[in-house]
């Protein structure tokens, strides 16, 4: 029965009960008007920023991956961030990790080194976590290679963030479960804030007063892509003309390297060799190694970008996203999840699968996801890419896996493929899966060539998959 206060409501409204509404539902309630019509805007790429087990910032890290540089080491004690514990105690849990590799961000005052005492230590950022602080670094540097600093009201209300994480602060917790055995009122009242993963978004968004959309992602190992791809959406949909995007992660630390440890997910079989030890497409992978880091890019409206005459790297045209529905960790073997987030970033473009010319793989280590998105690129490409006419390369070999930040790296990767024409290679790939034949063949070099349209795929734990597919602005 429609209750007469509702009856009255409705009859001052604008939008009155049907004459068809019976007096037992609400089903038949007039339609209300459509909504305005959505004009779908085109969004580019305006700046970029990266914190990577490469070096801090764009220059060194794009200069290492395409000299063949690694940044993975073998790990110590100190790397495993277990201070409130005694030496005795951290020596302990490090004896008992069975991966001893990752690729961390070299830290330090020197160009190409990421800098803790102005980003971790200084006055301004001492309630901040080393996830939260990659993000400031990364979207600092964004900001100034997009030149884009507004100061006018409107300008922060249409710039906005989304900037998602894997898995926060683990090391955070881990200390803060130590503390309060011993006492709570030493547990900091910071405790909180430093673990959220959207205080990365938050952060940015307050040091610059950005007041558009205030998003984060966490999709696992497709978040940095998911960020990416929904700030996309905010700007074709009108939500803001500027969004300042990424993933970051910090999770070199022994509770996130023992729980990986214990799901046989890390490379084990090259400790005494830590550079060797990320091998995507080898047949001797035996698992990914754990790395930290960040990477921001500036997406803009493209008559804003145009008006102001910003530089644009590139322009983002597809972005897939779908769901295996299939196991917690394991890809369907059929590939079927990612050859969905192909097709549905290349529907969305309008481009051929055989106009893209790199792809930049997800590929681990791991020796079933590696197999299963081979399996999906020739099921997607078909004929162009066992003609080896597609260029595919995964970088992982160089900065090993940025979980939550993996998806944002690989994509800035994949914009500066298009904007330099060089694509990057494929390390440690010794003796190709026996998938591969002699054209379809993952890049073991740089690659000079042409590059108009590139595809970065990012894949997550609870088969969350992204595709972002960028084309030449030229």
């Amino acid at each position: 029965m429609i209750l007469p206060s509702v009856r009255r409501l409705f009859a001052k409204s604008r939008f009155p009960l049907s004459r068809h509404v019976s007096s037992s539902s609400f089903s038949a309630i007039q339609a209300f008007d459509p909504p305005p019509v959505v004009h779908t805007r085109r969004v580019v790429v305006t700046g970029l920023g990266m914190v990577t087990p490469l070096g801090c910032g764009v220059k060194s890290t794009w200069t290492r991956l395409i000299e063949g540089g690694c940044g993975i080491i073998k790990l110590t004690p100190e790397d495993l961030q277990i201070n409130a514990f005694d030496p005795e105690t951290q020596l302990h849990i490090y004896d008992q990790l069975t991966s001893k590799v990752a690729a961390v961000v070299p830290r330090g005052t020197k160009p190409g080194e990421f800098n803790e005492e102005l980003w971790l230590n200084s006055k301004e950022h001492r309630s901040i976590s080393r996830f939260i602080g990659y993000a400031l670094c990364a979207a600092d540097e964004a900001l100034k290679d997009a030149n884009w600093m507004p100061s006018l009201q409107e300008q922060k209300e249409k710039t906005g963030v989304s900037i998602g994480g894997g898995i926060g602060s683990i090391s955070d917790v881990l200390d803060a479960a130590q503390l309060i055995c011993d006492k709570l009122r030493r547990l900091s009242p910071f405790f909180i804030p430093r673990i959220l993963i959207n205080m990365a978004s938050g952060h940015v968004s307050m040091k610059y007063g950005f007041q558009g959309p205030n998003h984060a992602a966490v999709t696992a190992c497709a978040t940095g892509a998911h960020s990416i791809g929904d700030a996309v959406r905010m700007i074709q949909f009108g939500d803001s003309d500027v969004m300042v995007a990424g993933g970051t992660e910090s999770s070199i630390d022994a509770l996130s390297i023992a729980g990986f440890c214990r799901s046989r997910a890390l490379c084990t079989k090259y400790n005494s060799a830590p550079q060797e030890a990320s091998r995507p497409f080898d047949s001797g992978r035996d698992g990914f190694v754990i790395g930290e880091g960040s990477g921001v890019m500036v997406l803009e409206e493209l008559d804003h970008a145009l008006k102001r005459g910003a530089r644009i790297y590139a322009e983002v045209r597809g972005y897939g996203t779908s769901g295996d529905a299939h196991h917690i960790t394991q890809p369907h073997a059929s590939g079927r999840g990612a050859a969905l987030a192909m097709t549905r970033a290349l529907k969305q473009s309008g481009f051929h699968p055989c106009q893209v010319d790199y792809l930049n793989a997800h590929a681990t280590s791991t020796p079933l996801g590696d197999t299963v998105e081979a399996t999906a690129i020739k099921s997607v490409f078909a004929d162009h890419a066992l003609s080896g006419a597609l260029a595919f390369s995964s970088t992982k070999g160089a900065v090993g896996h940025l979980l939550g930040a993996a998806g944002a790296v690989e994509a800035i990767f994949s914009v500066l493929a298009v904007h330099t024409g060089v694509a990057p290679p494929s390390l440690n790939l010794k003796e190709p899966d026996p998938i591969f034949n002699d054209n379809f063949m993952p890049l073991t070099s740089s690659k000079q060539m042409p590059i108009r349209i590139a595809l970065s795929n990012s894949f997550g734990f609870g088969g969350t998959n992204a595709s972002l597919l960028f084309a030449s602005a030229a």
